[in-house]
């Protein structure tokens, strides 16, 4: 037991944290989940041996609780993100705690999960304190690594999904911010990419874009989510103004569908910047939303896809 290998993933329970979780425990290492919930997290216990993966409770926000969840880690990853909510507690300021307690604590790795369009002078609040959450890391842990993913696909995503739902239940393709551009990464390269930060010295204090290999408008993948769904719904352009105004009496509920913050974020490219060291630097070939999204979009075809499992 004086030989094993401790990290601790923030919001290691999410989407992207998973395959991160996965990855640490197939490497060897007692992996920490830690988050506000640790019952969110009790399914991926069975990825590892009894006992290597833990389930802690230590939100971004409590400072004494995450510095227990790193006392002998010497790995850190913070996924931790939200797309509403209290940006400064948890996405400006949160990361700089867990930097804070990673550093105390000796930690030899600390991975910082950010997002493309980070920009301290944004008009979102979400790019906002995703730039101040990244400052904050690289001020209390200087040998951070920053990833930078784009817009992140996977069988549980919020995106093709998201989208295929629609088509299936609306008479026709809502289209938002038609020709933004996003470059979308497939999950399994994102937590590759933290494992290769973990393990790459060269990777220290460095900060990487993560995208795809196909650059796709919204209407591209809009026109990709029916072609593959095999909907026939007419895509019509919403007026922006007319968003607006529905963002901002959604934003009022639990957890709203669309803000007036997320349109904003829509009104920008959401690409790999020019000359950005990416995945390719990272020894990782990117997955192509072709190879892996028919998949799991299968399910929202006319008869649950069933008519071509029969076929076949």
């Amino acid at each position: 037991m004086a030989d094993r290998k401790v990290a601790t993933v923030f919001g290691g329970a999410g989407f992207i944290g998973r395959y991160v979780v996965q990855r640490l425990a197939a490497q060897d290492y007692i992996v920490r989940i830690a988050g506000r919930d640790p019952q969110a997290a009790r399914f991926l216990t069975t990825q590892g041996r009894v006992g290597q993966i833990v389930p802690l409770r230590a939100p971004v926000t409590d400072a004494a609780a995450v510095a227990r969840a790193v006392e002998g880690a010497e790995v850190l990853v913070n996924l931790v993100g939200i797309l509403h909510g209290d940006f400064d507690r948890v996405q400006a300021k949160g990361p700089g705690v867990v930097a804070q307690a990673a550093a105390a604590a000796g930690a030899r790795r600390f991975v910082q999960v950010s997002a493309i369009g980070a920009d301290a002078a944004s008009d979102s609040r979400y790019a906002r304190s995703k730039a101040e959450g990244e400052a904050a890391v690289r001020a209390a842990f200087p040998a951070a690594t920053v990833l930078r993913p784009s817009v992140v696909f996977g069988p549980e995503d919020n995106f093709f999904n998201r989208f295929a739902g629609m088509a299936r239940l609306l008479p026709f393709m809502p289209v938002v911010a038609g020709d933004t551009k996003f470059q979308p990464v497939f999950v399994g390269d994102v937590a590759d990419a933290v494992m290769a930060a973990v393990e790459r010295d060269d990777a220290a204090g460095r900060t990487y874009e993560l995208g795809g290999p196909r650059v796709m408008s919204m209407r591209d993948v809009l026109r990709f989510i029916l072609d593959t769904t095999r909907r026939t719904k007419r895509m019509v352009d919403m007026p922006m103004g007319l968003m607006s105004l529905q963002a901002s009496i959604l934003e009022k509920l639990p957890n709203p569908a669309l803000t007036t913050d997320q349109l904003k974020l829509l009104g920008r490219d959401n690409v790999v910047g020019e000359g950005v060291p990416g995945l390719a630097d990272l020894g990782i070939a990117p997955t192509s939303v072709e190879a892996v999204v028919p998949g799991y979009l299968r399910r929202f075809r006319p008869g649950g896809g069933r008519r071509d499992l029969a076929a076949a």
